[in-house]
């Protein structure tokens, strides 16, 4: 455990649906037994309206910040590289998202491989893994699900909603989703929308594990994984997650030949042997089955659909009505969500007079400098939460507050 951890945290666990409670999915699929993995930090003020709810990213867990040992049902999953809190360096006392004023909330998505019901969850009518049988999810199943967490929390209205990458996009599904349930909306580095290019890049990574032989339809066995697939599914996104000069600074030193997996072909460079480093890491914390239902939910991406409305002014009009204010993060060298598509976002926001703020910062990280650079992000985030809502309660009123486990 790293001595620049204060404090340690584990998973709590929410059942969001039940026989007398069952939950519909968009595909039809109806499933009475789901449940949720998700963590908090802070303390919910008496009042309930100091809470923020993060999303996470693609490959994120619930573990925000702070230090998890273990995860219950997560097998080998849980490895070194995620026991440290994603956004540890944005969560905590007088950070970003300081603990001494905000309640966080952060959950593993429906369908997810860390303690939240997904495919590698056991099914009870045939004592495997769901593995293909578990339904299709979309961004609305992930919002529904966590509105649910929300309630059995006694939540009834975020103070905000926050989401990186395509954590940002189900900010946009929340906040147009179930208007009445959140006051500010912060995007970073997403966008509104699923675009030719982010659909391409998507595609090639089902591709990869749709074809790895060993996926077998999604009937394959963890010590069987398609584990080449999965690999070759990291590196299509790495490459869009950081950028290329931060790639070749990373990836400084020898060649590394030894099991590089391949028959023909000779690692010549080390640029190379970096990015089958990075797939082969990945395939030790992460499940094919579940990475296709995040794939999934990105490409069936739909705002539009799940508000219920036909075009982007009355997408837009739900947030304008409900007096959203919202904070809009772009990275300049993003090659994930690029610039233009938070531009895009912003100038909906605008047109339809909704408030927005629209930072720019200027990076040589890519789009992973939201996980990196607390400098960039911390004095807009923290301004922006402070002034959002004068109705939050001064500090005092913790000594009040309602605690729920780190």
């Amino acid at each position: 455990m790293s001595a620049s951890v204060s404090f340690t945290t584990q998973a709590q666990f929410a059942r969001i649906a039940t026989p007398g409670q069952p939950f519909a999915f968009d595909s039809g699929s109806v499933m009475d037994d789901l449940t949720l993995a998700y963590e908090t930090y802070g303390t919910l003020n008496a009042r309930k309206n100091n809470a923020i709810l993060l999303f996470h990213a693609l490959s994120g867990t619930q573990h925000a910040a702070g230090y998890c040992e273990s995860v219950p049902g997560t097998s080998q999953r849980w490895t070194d590289d995620c026991k440290h809190g994603w956004w540890d360096l944005f969560i905590g006392p007088g950070k970003a998202l300081d603990t001494d004023k905000f309640f966080i909330i952060c959950a593993n998505y429906l369908g997810g491989c860390y303690g939240t019901s997904g495919p590698t969850s056991i099914n009870p009518a045939t004592g495997n893994p769901y593995g293909p049988d578990f339904p299709q999810v979309t961004s609305a199943d992930v919002v529904r699900s966590q509105v649910r967490l929300l309630d059995q929390l006694g939540i009834n209205k975020l103070h905000a909603v926050l989401g990186n990458s395509i954590g940002g996009l189900l900010t946009l599904n929340l906040a147009t989703m179930f208007p009445e349930r959140v006051h500010l909306v912060i995007s970073c580095a997403s966008g509104l929308r699923t675009t030719v290019l982010s659909r391409l890049t998507v595609f090639e990574q089902v591709l990869a594990i749709e074809n790895d032989p060993h996926f077998q339809g999604g009937n394959y066995d963890e010590s069987k994984a398609p584990e080449l697939g999965l690999a070759l599914a990291r590196m299509i996104s790495h490459k869009t997650f950081v950028h290329l000069d931060a790639i070749e600074r990373r990836a400084r030193g020898e060649v590394q030949q030894r099991n590089n997996a391949l028959g023909w072909y000779q690692l010549s460079h080390n640029v190379e042997s970096y990015m089958l480093h990075q797939g082969r890491k990945f395939v030790k914390r992460f499940d094919a089955n579940t990475y296709l239902r995040i794939c999934n939910l990105w490409l069936r991406y739909d705002p539009l659909r799940a508000a219920g409305v036909e075009t982007t002014e009355q997408l837009f009009a739900i947030s304008a009505a409900a007096g959203h204010k919202w904070l809009v993060f772009s990275i300049d060298s993003d090659f994930c969500f690029y610039p233009e598509e938070q531009a895009e976002l912003v100038r909906a926001l605008e047109t339809s007079q909704v408030p927005v703020m629209h930072i720019t910062t200027h990076s040589d990280k890519g789009h992973d400098s939201f996980l990196l650079e607390p400098e960039l992000y911390t004095p807009h985030l923290a301004y922006t939460l402070m002034q959002a809502d004068a109705s939050l309660p001064p500090i005092e009123e913790r000594e009040e507050a309602t605690e729920f486990g780190m």
